[in-house]
């Protein structure tokens, strides 16, 4: 699983960071969580094709979550995007989706599945599950969770000392299934590992709230937003944002093991303060910045 950080500014876009946008890719399948405006340009920046993503998590329908969804779309009507589309969002997004499609003229057009959701479990494949909570911001906004599959892997040193073939067999073992190879029993469990899957939480535009720490319990990655420095707390509480200290309170409690702090407020040139305002609560956090890469 690999994170990229696409967009790291919050309402104004600065020099260095532009608005909100972060994707996960896990076997070269794309989540793409929010899509600010450029997000397609910053995607050309970090060389990833725009075709690799699968679906679009929306957290909430401020603009600089959103804008680059035209833009995004359009790109993908021209480039054989031969799938549908996926896009979770809040309530109401299906209506404001519908809306955008009428005022923007598309070459092509790309089969979307439009799907609001609230709570719970929203997405599932073979190797991955998304889960959302609601949060607090004034208007509908979520939180996702992707979470990881436990997956398999073959001990190949004991797969070569026992003279297994590539083939159906492995395949068998690598489901966790005993065969029968030259007479003899081979037990799954005695040539496999389980590999524990990672888990990546992204809370954003947000006041503190339970739900948060809920979603984020036990994540290898949490991504959360701190707008602001802890000496700003007064403008966090009434714009219903976080500042860093908040935010690092909530990986301390929620017992992660690495916390990435984004969506800073362009009055910060360098979020350098405030990593050193969450670190004095909780230790292993980084400000991530435009194009960071995280392999998990």
């Amino acid at each position: 699983m690999e994170i990229i950080f696409l967009g790291t500014s919050s309402m104004v876009p600065t020099k260095d960071r532009n608005h909100s946008a972060v994707l996960v890719i896990q076997d070269g399948d794309g989540t793409l969580i929010d899509c600010g405006e450029g997000t397609q340009r910053q995607l050309k920046i970090a060389g990833i094709k725009p075709s690799v993503i699968s679906r679009i998590l929306i957290t909430h329908w401020h603009g600089d979550h959103v804008f680059g969804l035209p833009g995004l779309i359009s790109t993908l009507s021209k480039s054989e995007y031969n799938r549908t589309l996926e896009i979770f969002g809040p309530s109401d997004s299906k209506r404001r989706i519908e809306l955008m499609n009428k005022v923007f003229i598309y070459d092509e057009g790309v089969d979307l599945k439009i799907t609001e959701v609230s709570k719970g479990k929203i997405f599932e494949n073979d190797v991955l599950y998304i889960e959302t909570l609601p949060l607090e911001h004034g208007t509908d906004v979520l939180g996702y969770s992707i979470v990881e599959k436990d997956r398999r892997r073959i001990d190949l040193k004991e797969i070569k000392k026992l003279g297994i073939p590539e083939g159906p067999l492995l395949g068998k073992l690598q489901q966790g299934k005993d065969i029968t190879f030259k007479g003899k029993k081979i037990k799954a469990d005695d040539v496999t590992n389980i590999v524990e899957g990672k888990k990546v939480t992204l809370i954003t535009d947000t006041m503190p709230t339970a739900n948060a720490t809920v979603l984020a319990q036990d994540a290898d990655v949490l991504i959360c937003e701190a707008t602001y420095a802890s000496d700003m707390l007064d403008k966090a509480e009434k714009h219903k944002h976080m500042t860093a200290k908040q935010a690092a309170q909530i990986a301390n409690v929620a017992n992660v093991k690495q916390l990435f702090l984004t969506h800073f407020s362009a009055r910060y040139k360098s979020p350098h303060i405030l990593e050193e305002d969450a670190r004095d609560t909780f230790n292993n956090t980084e400000a991530a910045s435009d194009f960071k890469r995280v392999r998990l």
